[in-house]
């Protein structure tokens, strides 16, 4: 066992570092969605991401985790596996910057789960924070109440929800398994169970196509989804679930660049109002004093 010194500052900083790796991975993914299904790109993303995590991991030959923490690897890796078939299946029909919007419900239900399961105080600026990012969804959710919506969208934001929903339980499931593994051990096994998973399924989803001239932007989503596992899981090794999770608000700013740059997907007003309150939020929320155990254990 090694001893990680907790620096939540540090760990709110890697966690920002990968929500905006993930949130320009979205962006990547929703073109793969768009290009060639979600059922393909998923199965391509999933082989990739083996390939990846099993280069970086297998070589160190350590040793095999425990039961107990193999079991919290598996159940997190099935429940990534359904919170990302959701989440790209909702971004091919709802804009980019209103999906991430959606999801902000998620790190709220963190909160509290964290506060129930964890065990974890949630300072007042925590809380403060995490009201104006709140505030800040409802008033882009208003703005786009406003635009006339197909069914296409509106089974696209349900599903997202779902994944939100999902998000919640996996932030605090998050939280555990970096306390037992360090990031390098909890990405190979969250690639190999989503792997799994789809090899499962595939009998009845069927071989997925050839790429073609796709394939290099299923590397780059997958270079960039093990990038942002491995920051998560550094970060969350140094700070609690409940200081942390409001990160996931600065990812609508990357959301709404990318949905801008690259899908030309226009940026309202009500929208810009809502970006000043979440980023507010997040400058609040980091401001807090946690309270933190000097040390804790990570089995390496």
């Amino acid at each position: 066992m090694n001893r990680v010194t907790q620096h939540p500052v540090q760990g709110f900083l890697a966690a920002l570092g990968a929500v905006a790796v993930l949130s320009i991975m979205d962006a990547v993914m929703k073109h793969l969605v768009l290009a060639i299904g979600i059922i393909a790109v998923s199965i391509w993303r999933a082989i990739v991401n083996m390939g990846i995590s099993a280069a970086i991991f297998l070589p160190q030959r350590r040793r095999w985790p425990s039961a107990a923490t193999l079991k919290i690897h598996v159940l997190r890796g099935i429940l990534v596996t359904i919170l990302a078939f959701l989440f790209f299946w909702g971004i091919g029909r709802v804009p980019l910057a209103q999906a991430i919007a959606l999801t902000f419900i998620g790190p709220l239900i963190a909160l509290l789960l964290a506060a129930v399961f964890l065990h974890e105080k949630i300072g007042p600026r925590s809380i403060a924070g995490s009201i104006a990012a709140f505030a800040g969804v409802l008033v882009i959710m208003f703005g786009q109440a406003q635009a006339k919506v197909g069914p296409e969208v509106m089974l696209g934001s349900a599903a997202i929800l779902c994944s939100a929903g999902c998000y919640a339980v996996n932030i605090v499931m998050m939280r555990h398994q970096a306390r037992i593994a360090d990031p390098l051990e909890i990405n190979f096994f969250q690639s190999l169970t989503v792997m799994a998973v789809w090899l499962f399924v595939m009998p009845v989803a069927g071989l997925p196509p050839a790429l073609g001239k796709e394939w290099i932007w299923v590397v780059v989503a997958s270079l960039m989804s093990t990038a942002g596992t491995l920051l998560y899981g550094w970060g969350y090794a140094r700070g609690p679930a409940s200081y942390l999770a409001v990160t996931e608000y600065s990812g609508f700013l990357w959301a709404s660049l990318c949905g801008w740059l690259v899908f030309q997907e226009r940026v309202s007003s009500y929208t810009l109002a809502g970006a000043v309150l979440i980023v507010g939020g997040c400058l609040l929320a980091a401001r807090s004093k946690v309270p933190e155990p000097p040390e804790i254990d990570v089995a390496v």
